[in-house]
C-alpha cells in the first residue's frame, strides 16, 4: 500500500486535548515493558477531539492493551472529568474478570483529576500514566484515536453532537465485533477478548 500510495495520511493535530501542567497527583508508568498476558490487564486511555458545525466535541477511549477491544466511550461538548468518566464507567460496566486491571492514559488534567482517579480506585483499578510527552508512552490510546477518525468517518466535520454520539457507537460496535486485526491473527477484538487469543506473540506494549 505504502509502494502504491494508498495509505492514509496523519491530519495535524489542531486542538489541545492534554493538559498536564497542574498540580494534581501523577503516577508512575506502569506499563513500560509490560508483557501482555491476558485481557482486562491493562486499559489504555486517550482523549481526541471531533469538530461538528456547532462547535469542537471530545471523545474519550477506553481500550483493553491485550483484545484491542474499546471497553467504554463517550462524546461530549467538553473536557471535564465528569464528561470523560462516563468512559471509564462504561468499561468498568463490561469489565468481564476480577483482574488486577491498570488505566494507562497520559498525565492530563481528566484522569489526575479526584473524579476520575476516585471512578477507577474505587473499582480496584491502578493508575499508570506516560512520564513525559512521548506520544510511544502511550501509543496504542494514540492510534485507537486516529483509526475511528480515518476508518470511521470521525475525522470529518459533522453536523452536531447527536451525530458523533450516533457514530461513535456504530463504530465501536463494528470496530469491536466485525473488524479483523492483522495484529490479533485476523481474528475481532470481540473474539479476541472473549477467547483470550494471545495478541501480538505477547510481545510487550502495543504492536
Amino acid at each position: 500500500m505504502r509502494e502504491f500510495d494508498l495509505l492514509i495520511g496523519p491530519k495535524r493535530r489542531y486542538v489541545q486535548t492534554t493538559m498536564s501542567r497542574h498540580h494534581l497527583r501523577k503516577y508512575p508508568n506502569l506499563v513500560k515493558g509490560l508483557p501482555l498476558t491476558a485481557p482486562e490487564q491493562v486499559w489504555a486511555s486517550d482523549i481526541t477531539y471531533v469538530r461538528t458545525r456547532q462547535g469542537t466535541c471530545y471523545v474519550n477511549l477506553v481500550t483493553d492493551a491485550f483484545s484491542r477491544r474499546i471497553m467504554g466511550y463517550t462524546a461530549a461538548a467538553d473536557m471535564e472529568a465528569v464528561s470523560m468518566g462516563r468512559a471509564l464507567v462504561m468499561a468498568l460496566s463490561a469489565k468481564q474478570t476480577t483482574a488486577d486491571t491498570i488505566h494507562h492514559s497520559d498525565r492530563g488534567l481528566q484522569y489526575c483529576s479526584r473524579h476520575y482517579v476516585g471512578l477507577a480506585t474505587e473499582r480496584g483499578l491502578r493508575m499508570s500514566m506516560t512520564q513525559d510527552s512521548d506520544p510511544y508512552e502511550n501509543a496504542l490510546a494514540e492510534r485507537m484515536n486516529r483509526t475511528l477518525k480515518e476508518e470511521f468517518g470521525l475525522g470529518n466535520t459533522l453536523d452536531s453532537l447527536k451525530q458523533v454520539e450516533l457514530l461513535l457507537k456504530q463504530a465501536v460496535e463494528l470496530y469491536n465485533a466485525h473488524r479483523p486485526h492483522l495484529a490479533l491473527k485476523m481474528k475481532t477484538p470481540q473474539q479476541v477478548h472473549q477467547e483470550k487469543i494471545p495478541a501480538c506473540l505477547n510481545k510487550p506494549g502495543p504492536c
